[in-house]
């Protein structure tokens, strides 16, 4: 039952994890938008693509970019420091994102100071947009209209800041990230609204047909891409599911067959004690109250030994849940009401035999 409880205390915690997971804010909106792969294959029908997109009544935005805040995307590491500054002296290490105009406003990320690129402005094509946590490495005051580079002639003039958003695993921190115009046609990514993904799918495919009639759409959903980060999570929390049935399971036949072992051992004694005018209530007290205790000191056993196992695992994790006192709460009682279940069947039977039956044998 030790075990048992361990394994159903950290089944618990690892699908608040994955729950706490799937459900925090990011910084970025995954639900309704579709990744269209491969429109790298379109040439320079690109940009004519994703026009024929947005005319769909479903389309709310769309943008090309390779460089997407999931795993399997393209990434691109520089250095970047302020202008008149060398290198080795301000340095900081951050992700630079090709992306098009679109880009923020079709994942629904958030600038909370300055402005969005804009496609009327001819020098947005030598702006950037950093993310918060760049600001801070840069250690840049009032950081619009400063200028950066990342070496040789390339010098952007900062317009706005993004909110930070996470395009790792939550394993890891936040990073510097910083997004500048240019061309990166492998992904388009199609921001929907409409509660019939299947017409949607549907009308995105005729438009696709009309420019690769020779070639099959592929597609992803942004959300579900997002979810296979932490598969590996997910199947931990089966696996221990699995072995927490099957702790549950052996641990229930040897109570079964000690309270059945524990009956016939006491049936003399049993029989008497009715014979006396014991009710169904006492004997069943009787014979349960001795299993119950074992079972209490075995969540009283676990629960330390569950506490550290779990603590240890989402050290891993620079964002996780809480370990609270509700989880152990809840597979204690879990366990007192299996252990209940296990030996109730003998307890009633053995209050509910003939002790006549057992006295004349004897």
């Amino acid at each position: 039952f030790t075990t048992s409880i361990v394994l159903i205390i950290a089944t618990f915690i690892i699908y608040r994890q994955v729950n706490f997971i799937l459900n925090k804010k990011v910084g970025f909106e995954k639900e309704q938008v579709i990744l269209i792969q491969g429109t790298n294959t379109l040439r320079n029908q690109v940009q004519p693509f994703k026009d024929e997109l947005l005319k769909l009544s479903q389309v709310t935005n769309a943008s090309i970019s390779d460089y997407l805040p999931i795993n399997g995307t393209k990434r691109n590491q520089n250095g970047f420091w302020k202008e008149g500054k060398s290198n080795e002296e301000e340095s900081v290490s951050t992700q630079k994102w090709v992306v098009d105009f679109d880009y923020i406003k079709t994942l629904g990320m958030k600038i909370v100071e300055g402005r969005n690129f804009d496609v009327t402005i001819a020098s947005d094509s030598q702006a950037i947009v950093l993310n918060q946590k760049m600001v801070k490495e840069m250690n840049l005051i009032d950081p619009i209209g400063k200028r950066v580079t990342n070496g040789g002639n390339r010098i952007w003039t900062v317009i706005g800041i993004v909110e930070n958003f996470h395009f790792d695993n939550l394993k890891s921190e936040i990073r510097p990230l910083c997004l500048t115009i240019g061309n990166s046609p492998k992904i388009v990514s199609v921001k929907v609204n409409s509660a019939d993904m299947p017409a949607t799918l549907q009308a995105i495919g005729d438009v696709w047909k009309k420019f690769a009639p020779h070639q099959p759409i592929r597609f992803s959903f942004l959300n579900e891409s997002y979810a296979r980060m932490y598969d590996d999570v997910q199947r931990m929390g089966r696996i221990f599911t699995t072995f927490a049935v099957l702790a549950i399971i052996v641990a229930c036949l040897g109570l079964f067959a000690l309270s059945a072992f524990m009956v016939e051992q006491r049936s003399k004694e049993i029989s008497i004690r009715l014979v006396l005018g014991a009710s169904l209530n006492s004997i069943f007290n009787l014979l349960t109250l001795n299993f119950l205790k074992l079972v209490l000191i075995s969540i009283a056993i676990a629960g330390p030994i569950a506490w550290y196992m779990m603590k240890s695992w989402l050290e891993d994790f620079t964002y996780r849940t809480d370990i609270s006192w509700d989880v152990f709460a809840l597979s204690g009682l879990l366990a007192v009401v299996i252990a209940l279940m296990t030996i109730s069947y003998q307890s009633i039977r053995a209050a509910l035999m003939n002790p006549v039956k057992s006295l004349k044998a004897e």
